[in-house]
């Protein structure tokens, strides 16, 4: 889906106003005025017929992440029921890197997998009315950063000190459909230190292209 939706943004074709992948899908947002429904459907057949080994390669980024109790309501809940330690948790869920599916829900929420089998749960039962941004969640095969302030129903199992949603960026989300994503376990000391630092993400976030 997202070679699909690059291959369509590099013909600039007049109508077209946004793509937006999906884990299985893309839409594409385009002005009937400018580009009949037809003619988009032959250029996305066309894409498509020669996506075949075409591979998209975004940013990959290192986050920190405190897993401290503090930032952890769940953590030892998911460690009973996965019949790992908590530092098993969390050695496992920070040894895996991510690829960003899609965003969704909320501006810059990105729905990070695979997320290792041993740590896959349903949602929580009773979900919370309010978490604070930075909460990291686990939920089935995903796993994520929550942007801002939110209802959430996965699993906390830590927290991280850099904002992944700034107005002054063109886009706003830092995290993209297509990046990479490894987690690195800091201290609660190093998390207040990264906090009174800045807010902003890329201070404390690793990119390489």
């Amino acid at each position: 889906m997202l070679a699909l939706g690059q291959g369509l943004g590099a013909l600039h074709l007049d109508g077209i106003i946004e793509t937006v992948p999906t884990t299985r899908s893309l839409s594409v947002y385009y002005e009937p005025m400018s580009i009949s429904t037809a003619a988009l459907q032959g250029h996305i057949v066309d894409i498509l017929d020669n996506l075949r080994g075409t591979t998209v390669t975004g940013r990959s980024w290192d986050i920190p992440i405190c897993y401290d109790s503090d930032f952890a309501p769940d953590l030892g809940e998911v460690a009973e029921r996965c019949n790992l330690s908590p530092n098993q948790v969390i050695e496992l869920h920070s040894s895996v890197t991510y690829h960003v599916y899609m965003l969704g829900f909320l501006p810059g929420l990105a729905y990070l997998g695979d997320l290792p089998e041993a740590l896959a749960l349903s949602r929580r039962t009773a979900p919370r009315p309010r978490i604070p941004a930075g909460s990291l969640g686990i939920g089935g095969r995903m796993t994520c950063i929550y942007p801002m302030d939110t209802p959430c129903g996965w699993h906390l199992i830590g927290r991280s000190p850099v904002a992944l949603w700034d107005q002054r960026l063109e886009n706003g989300a830092i995290l993209t459909a297509g990046d990479k994503v490894t987690f690195k376990p800091v201290s609660l000391r190093e998390y207040e230190r990264a906090r009174a630092e800045s807010t902003v993400a890329a201070p404390h976030m690793q990119s390489t292209h």
